[in-house]
């Protein structure tokens, strides 16, 4: 009986201070069933494993992208509202962004993260997550090309430091701003950071614009003729 009493104690003192008492051990936490809903939305949070890490956060920095709130990564009250809201957005599928122009282009959205490669009628042929540099990078209208006298496109370009390829570099801007893949040592092949950074603030490129090996390929093939691009 003394014990009874011990147990029941207990669990109102845990109930007074307003934390939960868990139904069994296998209940998933609280930052658990966050990444479960994050990776339902397609927001990539990692592994649902409980531990909020920096992969998390960028899941958490995706959506906040993804339904126009401060990008902060900070799971707070605004946040958890529109992600537990029923009509909450999934993060890879987003409309492109209204006067980013008309036609067969690509739109950059630097306050999204993101990139769209639009076909002639409208209809997105593919989008995805970037990293970009908004002090080297400026708004408005370019194409993709030659400028400064270099190349428009090389496959397998290298950074000015020499010590990184630049896989699917297609310029778009002077002198040296385009599009390619998150770059790669030379030394092993990895790439300087994962592909969940994408579509984040949570890193910063040189001026040019990282994409995942999967779309720089896309937007290698989508500008084999002269492609508008539109920063917005």
């Amino acid at each position: 009986m003394h014990l009874y009493r011990t147990l029941i104690l207990s669990v109102i003192g845990v109930v007074a201070l307003g934390l939960a008492v868990p139904t069994s051990a296998a209940d998933p936490s609280p930052t658990e069933r966050v990444q479960r809903r994050l990776n339902a939305l397609h927001c990539d949070a990692g592994p649902a494993d409980g531990k909020a890490g920096q992969h998390t956060r960028s899941a958490v920095v995706r959506f906040q992208s993804r339904v126009g709130l401060r990008q902060t990564g900070s799971f707070d009250q605004r946040t958890r509202k529109r992600l537990y809201a029923e009509d909450a957005p999934r993060c890879d599928v987003r409309p492109v962004p209204a006067r980013s122009g008309s036609g067969r282009r690509i739109v950059i959205s630097q306050a999204q993260n993101w990139v769209w490669l639009v076909g002639p009628r409208g209809s997105v042929i593919a989008q995805g997550g970037m990293v970009d540099n908004t002090g080297e990078l400026r708004r408005g209208a370019h194409a993709t090309g030659s400028y400064c006298g270099r190349a428009g496109r090389i496959k397998l370009n290298q950074s000015t430091s020499g010590n990184v390829w630049l896989d699917n570099f297609v310029r778009f801007a002077p002198c040296g701003i385009g599009f390619h893949r998150i770059p790669r040592y030379k030394s092993n092949g990895q790439q300087i950071h994962a592909e969940w950074i994408l579509g984040t603030n949570m890193s910063e490129s040189h001026g040019c614009i990282r994409l995942s090996r999967s779309l720089s390929l896309k937007v290698w093939n989508f500008t084999t003729r002269r492609t508008p691009v539109r920063v917005v």
